[in-house]
């Protein structure tokens, strides 16, 4: 019977072992970077005037370099993952902002190791914990209910804050200088002697508090909504954070320079045609799509919670990502350098 037993529990070892659709968040997230590096020999080397062939080449691979994140999504929804297969999954969603986060600290300490080696080693180090993790019994709905509510409440006053630092950035499309004047303007509240305080401590509250809910959410599995929102939130905790040691530490602190429009868009060389540039561009669309389309769960949540029908929450919600997706395309334009006059001309 203890031989019959252990056959059992052998059989069932090899089985997750070779649950090889649990280790395709981590193979995405390994090939993340490299799929920049190539949208990069395609469009940098030939940055005056790249052949239509190289554009079309580029294209596809930024929209697969896009679509990472949302694979991690899709494969968070698994009902028969276990709670490290899902955290995995979770995990490869924030590879876009990750990445950028893990570049700034290799700058800072002056790592002589390329960012892509050191890359592949965590991701690794994370696919074998997430295989050989214990799968705990864990609640369908986790006891986070006060803790849910406060990180809410946060979010709502935050959001304030959110709404004019994206409208701010949609003044890009205008230029430069109509993003100055509206910056400056916002930050005599948030960067004022009691603002900026505030501010970073909220942002970090919401940070702890935010990948506090995803890792005992992310234990059982969900459904979509439910799932976006997790998945979301944690993007936006690892944004935040390293959003935070880009401005504070990186520019303040180890270069000495403003945290305007060009330390934004990595001038002089700007977003795309630049090798290491380039990855800022993911980094701040989907920190953009994220953050709006995050809130727009939240209400969701909130909508159903008092009573208004899932379906027509449901529609709203869908309209609030279409609309943060449009949003957050348009920034992104404005920091590539389309302007809407030149082409009104």
């Amino acid at each position: 019977m203890e031989s019959f037993v252990r056959l059992q529990n052998r059989r069932r070892f090899l089985e997750k072992r070779f649950d090889y659709l649990s280790l395709v968040p981590a193979a995405a997230a390994i090939c993340y970077p490299f799929l920049l590096n190539a949208f990069h020999a395609f469009v940098g080397i030939q940055a005056e005037s790249p052949p239509a062939l190289a554009i079309a080449s580029a294209t596809f691979i930024l929209v697969v370099a896009f679509i990472v994140p949302f694979l991690g999504i899709a494969l968070a929804c698994r009902p028969t993952s276990g709670p490290g297969s899902r955290r995995l999954a979770y995990a490869s969603v924030v590879s876009p902002t990750l990445y950028v986060f893990l570049g700034v600290v290799q700058i800072l300490i002056k790592s002589p190791i390329p960012d892509e080696v050191v890359w592949c080693v965590i991701w690794i180090a994370i696919a074998i914990w997430s295989q050989s993790a214990a799968d705990p019994v864990a609640p369908a709905a986790p006891a986070v209910g006060a803790w849910r509510v406060v990180h809410g409440v946060t979010a709502a006053v935050l959001s304030l804050y959110v709404v004019f630092h994206l409208a701010n950035h949609l003044f890009g499309l205008i230029g430069p200088d109509a993003h100055a004047a509206v910056m400056k303007i916002g930050r005599v509240v948030y960067r004022s002697a009691v603002g900026e305080p505030l501010l970073v401590a909220a942002m970090l509250f919401q940070i702890g508090t935010g990948l506090f809910l995803a890792w005992r959410w992310s234990a059982a599995a969900h459904d979509f909504q439910r799932t976006y929102q997790v998945a979301s939130g944690a993007y936006l905790s690892v944004y935040i954070l390293g959003h935070m040691n880009s401005v504070f530490i990186y520019a303040r602190s180890f270069l000495g320079i403003p945290t305007d429009w060009n330390f934004a868009i990595g001038a002089p060389t700007g977003l795309i045609h630049d090798a290491w540039n380039i990855r800022l561009l993911p980094h701040y669309a989907l920190g953009a799509f994220f953050v709006l389309s995050h809130l727009a769960s939240g209400l969701r949540a909130v909508l159903i919670a008092h009573g208004v029908d899932q379906r027509n929450a449901d529609r709203l919600w869908g309209v609030c990502v279409a609309m943060s997706a449009i949003v957050a395309a348009a920034i992104i334009a404005g920091m590539s350098g389309l302007r809407i006059g030149a082409l009104a001309s």
